[in-house]
């Protein structure tokens, strides 16, 4: 019939969506553990939990990167994003002691471009065994009028494991406590709103030098993925917290693993203030309050251990290739008080 209608014509290529399929197969392959069953091509991924654990609790967590694809569409760089996307569950599900075990991504978009979709998918690939867990499984979801051209969305979803007895929850985590905190990439995935609202005020050069890379190259750097020296960490000596400085930057992530009679007081001048933020905060004109809030400001995890492992722990963590700075202590505080003080 010379009217017949196909997928293809309402915009959905499944041959472009089994093209992508077979581009990822190889990268997804490199991930993957002895636990994996059945992975990638299924109706559903199978995972065996480890017999090494004999009161296995899971713990899941899941998250997009946001904004901050805004940025990636516009200077058209879709290699780090997917790293970005591991990155925010892996280490969320870590801070309560977690192993991430596999991960699961599902892409959106209004027409597949395979060759973009590979590039994002490579990067979620990357980011699994930077933090050795399996990519098991996903989604590719092409959706004619969902989406403006040349964009797409991201989520994903990751299932770790902890043993019972040793969840971290913050509930030993005392006065006098030092806290540590791990270095950032950048920005990782949060303030993008603001990030791009500056610069929409400062219109720069993405392609100038910025401190030895291109400015694009500093908006866009991958959220750094902290689980292997982490868990290295909580088997070799007891960490008391952890938090993940996300959303709400170090001002509202730390009092979540503390109880509401302590806070965490921090030396801003303990850890440098990266060039990024320094430009973000004297072009944006935002005030210190405001840094602290919305963004991690150069500290990407804290860590809090017990004053006599202050430095055996920041040894380990040099060690495992980690910038770590003993940033503050743990004192007590009012009940309804700031439990993050930066001073």
């Amino acid at each position: 019939m010379s009217d017949a209608l196909t997928y293809r014509d309402a915009g959905v290529d499944i041959d472009a969506g089994d093209a992508l399929v077979e581009r990822i197969k190889p990268a997804a392959r490199r991930t993957m553990r002895p636990e994996v069953l059945a992975g990638i091509g299924g109706f559903g991924a199978l995972f065996e939990i480890s017999k090494k654990y004999q009161e296995p609790v899971l713990v899941s967590g899941t998250d997009g990167v946001g904004t901050k694809l805004k940025l990636a569409f516009q200077l058209n760089k879709h290699d780090t994003v997917g790293q970005d996307l591991v990155a925010m569950s892996v280490n969320d599900i870590l801070v309560q002691g977690a192993e991430p075990l596999f991960f699961l991504d599902y892409f959106a978009c209004g027409k597949l471009e395979v060759d973009v979709a590979a590039q994002v998918i490579e990067g979620v690939a990357r980011g699994c065994e930077l933090a050795g867990c399996a990519l098991i499984g996903g989604e590719t979801a092409e959706m004619p009028g969902m989406y403006p051209a040349g964009e797409y969305d991201l989520a994903g979803f990751a299932v770790g494991v902890v043993e019972k007895a040793k969840i971290i929850d913050g509930s030993t985590i005392l006065p006098g406590d030092t806290v540590l905190g791990l270095a950032s990439s950048g920005a990782h995935s949060n303030g993008y709103s603001l990030i791009r609202r500056i610069i929409e005020r400062a219109q720069p050069d993405f392609s100038a030098d910025f401190h030895g890379r291109s400015l694009a190259e500093a908006v866009l750097a991958p959220t750094r993925i902290y689980v292997k020296p982490l868990l290295a960490l909580m088997r070799a000596l007891p960490v008391k917290g952890l938090a993940h400085i996300t959303g709400g930057g170090l001002l509202d992530n730390i009092p979540r693993i503390l109880r509401p009679s302590l806070a965490a007081t921090l030396d801003a001048r303990s850890w440098p203030l990266p060039p990024l933020f320094q430009w973000l905060q004297s072009v944006g004109k935002v005030a210190d309050n405001e840094m602290h809030r919305v963004f991690n400001c150069g500290i990407g995890m804290v860590v809090v251990v017990d004053r006599d492992n202050e430095r055996q722990a920041m040894d380990l963590l040099a060690a495992a290739g980690e910038q770590v700075f003993a940033i503050g202590r743990i004192e007590t505080c009012a009940p309804g008080g700031p439990q993050t003080l930066v001073r």
